[in-house]
């Protein structure tokens, strides 16, 4: 196995390609990253900025250079001794367009398409409408006024001879079995001979080989006679013409796809999308034949030695999360020697931990993103500024609430045809028994809806159709509040759906009816792992494969349910402090102290040590140091709930609309202060119209995005552009040159007066993701400040040659004076690369020591040391310091630490101990010289450590002197 010392991300798209990425390679060499972490290589929507939107899993995107191109970039990568991961999609597609052969193929032959079984299509709607066909819910109107409209053409492709209809840059294929009527509708007897060869053609494998080759013949007849006759075609469905257009619809009616507006995919959509985006479309990669389509390219790039791992993409989208790392760990494993390096995006609720049974390294790093953050936050800033959130929006409910209300609102508002789905499945077994027959399908989706709706993580892992006793400690969560929610005539449902839902194995006939209960669901414990490694195990039964539908269908619902309630709702909704509002976190969970930061380490370097940190990535909704200064707000609480109600004040004239409803809104303007004061770049000039103007355009693209995400006064489907427009006014408004001796000025100042403290925050959390178990991931132009902002800001292209320029070998003690340049940041990263490098087991793999703390500031210090062999790391670093600080450095000064001093664990040297980011040494007093007495421990005075920075990484590996 290849192991990473450390990665770095990068969003490749048509601006920043394979070839780009190799122009920047001695930089990345030089920085220290030991592999290029590349977003999705296969062939996106053309144009994609992101590329998850792949739409041929077997082809290296033309776009970002092609194969040639990553094959130049990944030789010059491992020419240097690196390697490069690759993102890998197996969850979904891009769908719409004209782009994705495979769902034009299901598109144009229905069920017996070859690629009918590749997505999640339900055939049998119940809807007659839909039965046997795919919805299509990409019309920006209703399906009547789009055909009167003209807007839904048919058209010739002479290429392929093949008719489609168009809307706009989507493309349906028309079946080959209306090719004869449409060929004869022209009335001419050369076309009329053509159709012939269609007559008859029926959707089975066999009729689509003749269609092909009826197909050959048309196109030699149009390469030969030219596209005019085939216009008299297409003038026979024209829609200008009322009997023209009705044909038109008639032929539509009878496709396999069914056109509809973009508002149906709601309540209607008969196949699984990615969340709620109906151009991504589940792909169905539990099924053999679908799994090795999909990764054919990624293996042959494996096997070859171009690609040395993998990072899998939304891994709680697919049906069995495990046995997929199982197969695919054991697929890589057979193309070339050593163990493949695998790290799956998974979010982790509280008290969650990634299932121990997946064969993978671990996350991609939310996990310690969020430790980290917590770890900035002060604890005694959480009621306080509780209560000011209240006092400006009249809300006190925690986010737990405020998440359940996002559930409720998105199941029924975004979600309904999941929900529908899973339900579907459930009543059909209840169907199968004459015990269970009479459940209606509204009493099961009453209680699905309260399950999903209440379910504490992301969702379970069942095995071979059963929960495991973890399955069940997440799913009792649910259970009771569903109990507590329903009606008591509900709840014989509930109780049968909780068994239907893997509380127990279905019995021989199938119905699955017995009493279900705790018994039995603590019963099922280990039983489904050993069976799902019976190799010899028998076929599964009717009853088996109904309840393994209806459970990858519940967690394929419970999944993206939280997504979007969570992430994309109500982390828009609550304020009280937005730091703490990102990706994998959990706002309730406020803050965390030294010995949970400890205990989480020391979990993760027994479990995960390979696994990835990170602290910015391309999902973020605020960059790294953005939260870093706003968790300063923490530590002064009353003072930011006096700034609030000032600007409140000072702005008050600025606000649109009557006093009653009033835009933005008091919690949009109190959100929109916090990110203000969040991404305010240092150095930024109040009188600088540019820099001020060029701000705003940046926060007004993410209010708008944040307004919308809320679902509360606007939305993507439903846009109040009024107060959207109010609301980009206020903003503007607020930041115009007229206000710099006003707001601005007052903005400016608060800004300057805590970005010490959220420097400071920075070095922290930098350090720790250096030194903590595991691989500390870089994500893209990071390693200056990031004030980035959610995407697409935090998207925006990186100015290498910067980066480039400013990277030396000088301390990072001695840039600490221009803190604002953020070099300092870029040499903590440097310097501790580089210490990765020449002691590649020290920080990933060596054991992890807390340390103890002693002395008046004990309180603000983190503490720990790694050990592997003789190696030893000890890290040192400063937090809660706004109060401390040393005029306006990012550091206390020495004499402020007084007697606080840390502890070196047994066995670790105590004199030349060197700081790889002062380039100074240091040796430990003993507790005499301490003034204690007893076991003669050693300390480091603080006084001394972290006198010049205010983090330290003190080791007995010798550094030799290397030029960036």
């Amino acid at each position: 196995m290849t192991l990473p010392r450390a990665t770095l991300r990068l969003q490749l798209h048509h601006d920043f390609t394979f070839d780009d990425a190799l122009a920047q390679l001695d930089y990345f060499a030089a920085l220290g990253v030991s592999h290029l972490y590349l977003s999705p290589i296969t062939t996106a929507q053309p144009g994609s900025m992101h590329g998850y939107d792949t739409v041929d899993y077997g082809a290296v995107s033309a776009e970002l250079g092609g194969e040639d191109a990553l094959r130049r970039l990944a030789d010059t990568v491992h020419a240097r001794g690196m390697g490069l991961i690759v993102d890998m999609v197996p969850n979904h597609m891009g769908v719409g367009g004209s782009h994705n052969a495979w769902w034009l193929d299901i598109l144009e032959w229905g069920r017996h398409s070859a690629f009918a079984r590749h997505f999640d299509v339900d055939w049998h709607s119940p809807d007659p409408a839909l039965r046997g066909k795919v919805l299509m819910p990409f019309l920006g109107a209703q399906y009547g006024e789009e055909l009167a409209a003209g807007r839904i053409e048919l058209k010739f492709d002479a290429a392929n001879a093949r008719f489609f209809v168009q809307y706009g840059p989507h493309v349906g294929p028309i079946c080959p079995t209306d090719y004869a009527a449409l060929l004869q509708s022209a009335n001419r007897a050369d076309l009329t001979a053509l159709a012939a060869a269609f007559q008859g053609l029926t959707t089975q494998p066999d009729d689509q080989v003749r269609a092909a080759a009826a197909r050959a013949a048309l196109r030699e007849f149009v390469e030969r006679e030219g596209a005019a006759p085939i216009e008299f075609v297409l003038q026979s469905y024209r829609s200008d013409d009322p009997v023209a257009r009705d044909r038109l619809h008639r032929l539509l009616e009878r496709q396999h796809f069914r056109l509809a507006w973009w508002r149906t995919a709601t309540d209607e959509v008969n196949w699984r999308r990615f969340f709620d985006v109906s151009s991504l479309a589940g792909v169905r990669v539990e099924r053999h034949d679908v799994f090795e389509a999909v990764h054919k390219l990624i293996f042959r790039l494996y096997a070859d030695g171009v690609i040395d791992g993998l990072r899998i993409d939304h891994i709680d989208g697919l049906a069995d999360p495990r046995e997929y790392c199982e197969r695919l760990r054991h697929r890589l494993a057979s193309l070339r020697p050593g163990e493949p390096y695998i790290v799956v995006e998974k979010i982790l609720a509280r008290g969650e931990a990634l299932r121990e049974d997946w064969a993978v390294q671990g996350t991609t790093g939310y996990d310690f993103m969020n430790d980290v953050g917590a770890l900035l936050h002060d604890p005694a800033g959480a009621a306080p500024l509780a209560h000011s959130w209240t006092e400006i929006t009249g809300e006190d409910a925690p986010f737990a609430q405020v998440s359940l209300d996002a559930r409720r609102e998105i199941l029924t508002a975004s979600l309904a045809a999941e929900l529908d789905h899973a339900a579907r499945a459930l009543h059909r077994i209840a169907r199968e028994q004459p015990a269970t027959r009479d459940y209606t399908f509204a009493a099961v989706h009453r209680c699905v809806a309260q399950l999903a709706m209440h379910f504490p993580v992301y969702r379970i892992y069942p095995a071979n159709g059963l929960r495991s006793a973890l399955d069940n400690r997440y799913f009792e969560v649910a259970l009771g509040a569903a109990r507590k929610a329903l009606p008591r005539a509900s709840l014989g449902a509930l109780d049968q759906v909780d068994g239907w839902l893997g509380a127990r194995a279905p019995e021989a006939g199938g119905g699955n009816n017995g009493n279900p209960g705790k018994a039995a669901r603590t019963a099922n414990t280990g039983s489904a792992r050993q069976a799902g490694q019976n190799q010899a195990a028998p076929p599964l039964s009717h009853a088996m494969i109904a309840q393994r539908t209806a459970l990858a269908l519940f967690s394929q619902l419970t999944a993206p349910l939280a997504a979007k309630a969570t992430e994309d709702t109500a982390l828009y909704r609550y304020g009280r402090l937005l730091s703490r509002n990102d990706v994998g976190t959990d706002p309730d969970d406020f803050s965390l102290d030294v010995e949970a930061f400890h205990a989480a380490n020391v979990q993760r370097q027994r479990t995960t040590p390979y696994a990835l940190l990170a602290t910015a990535t391309h999902d973020h909704k605020r960059g790294e140091d953005v939260r870093a200064r706003l968790a300063v707000l923490s530590e002064i609480a009353p003072e930011w709930r006096e700034t609030l109600r000032a600007w409140s004040t000072l702005n008050q004239p600025q606000r649109r609309g009557d006093t009653a409803q009033w835009s933005p809104g008091p919690a949009a303007e109190a959100m929109l202060y916090q990110t203000l004061v969040g991404c305010w770049p240092p150095g930024l000039d109040p009188a600088d119209e540019a820099g001020v103007q060029s701000l705003a355009e940046r926060v007004a693209q993410w209010q708008l995005k944040a307004l919308r995400e809320a679902k509360q006064r606007t939305s993507w489907i439903a846009p109040d552009e009024d107060y959207e427009s109010e609301c980009k006014a206020f903003l503007f408004d607020i930041l115009s040159p007229q206000r710099r001796d006003g707001f601005l000025r007052e903005l400016s100042a608060f800004v300057a007066r805590i970005a010490p403290a959220g420097a400071l925050n920075t070095l922290l959390q930098t350090t720790l993701r250096m030194t903590s178990p595991g691989v500390p991931d870089l994500y893209q132009g990071t390693e200056l400040w990031d004030f980035s902002l959610v995407d697409p800001d935090n998207r925006r292209p990186v100015d290498y040659a910067q980066r480039a320029a400013s990277l030396d070998d000088a301390t990072p003690a001695a840039k600490l004076a221009d803190w604002r340049d953020a070099r300092v940041k870029q040499a903590v990263i440097h310097r501790l690369l580089a210490l990765r490098e020449c002691a590649p087991g020290l920080l990933r793999e060596g054991e992890y020591w807390p340390m103890e703390v002693r002395g008046a500031l004990a309180a603000h210090v983190v503490a720990f040391a790694r050990r592997h062999g003789d190696s030893w790391a000890v890290v040192v670093g400063t937090r809660h310091a706004a109060a401390l600080l040393d005029r306006d450095m990012p550091r206390v000064a020495a004499q402020a630490w007084g007697d606080t001093a840390v502890a070196l664990p047994k066995g670790c040297p105590a004199s030349a101990l060197h700081d790889w980011l002062a380039d100074v040494d240091h040796t430990a007093g003993s507790d005499a010289a301490q003034g204690k007495q007893g076991d003669q421990a050693h300390w480091l005075a603080l006084r001394d450590v972290l006198a010049a920075l205010p983090v330290a990484v003190l080791t007995n590996v010798a550094r030799e002197h290397t030029q960036a």
